[in-house]
């Protein structure tokens, strides 16, 4: 909403505002799609033993509601929501939750935020590519340095077979 004010050609006025508003109540609204075999495949990793965490980047207050309203908190131990996904930040989620980069995964669609920070930080990498990932998180995969590995799966599902 912020964004869309600074942005306004037009005099914020009360009515421009209250539209504005509802704009946003209207998005932060929507429901979340899950993907398919989503539910499923966080069932059956969690109940492997794996410690999932979920690491997604955004505002606080908008990211917590999509949490939220996925439906999936309940299979992460720890939600991590952080402005943006570097290195640096990767590193200190390891630490915090003091997880082994040997046995450490991220998985994601994002080859700029998910797949490339992790590599450089040193731990594995699943790839899961997604016809709508947003154009501004395109970039190549890095290469993995070992022992660092990159894995690349079709479905999230695909999961399943690796784990």
């Amino acid at each position: 909403m912020k964004t869309f004010e600074r942005l306004s050609l037009e005099p914020l006025t009360p009515a421009l505002h209250e539209t504005i508003h509802g704009f946003a109540q209207t998005i932060a609204q929507q429901p979340v799609q899950v993907l398919p075999r989503v539910h499923e495949t966080l069932e059956y990793l969690s109940s492997r033993r794996h410690q999932l965490i979920l690491v997604t980047k955004g505002d606080l207050k908008e990211q917590s509601g999509k949490v939220e309203r996925s439906g999936l908190k309940d299979y992460f131990s720890a939600v991590e929501i952080v402005a943006e996904k570097h290195v640096p930040e990767f590193r200190a989620i390891m630490g915090r939750y003091r997880l082994a980069a040997e046995h450490t995964w991220m998985v994601g669609n994002s080859p700029r935020s998910d797949i490339n920070p992790a590599l450089g930080a040193g731990i594995n990498a699943v790839f899961v590519p997604h016809d709508d990932t947003w154009v501004l998180e395109h970039e190549e995969l890095a290469r993995p340095e070992l022992p660092s590995r990159l894995m690349i799966v079709n479905t999230f599902a695909d999961l399943v077979r690796h784990f």
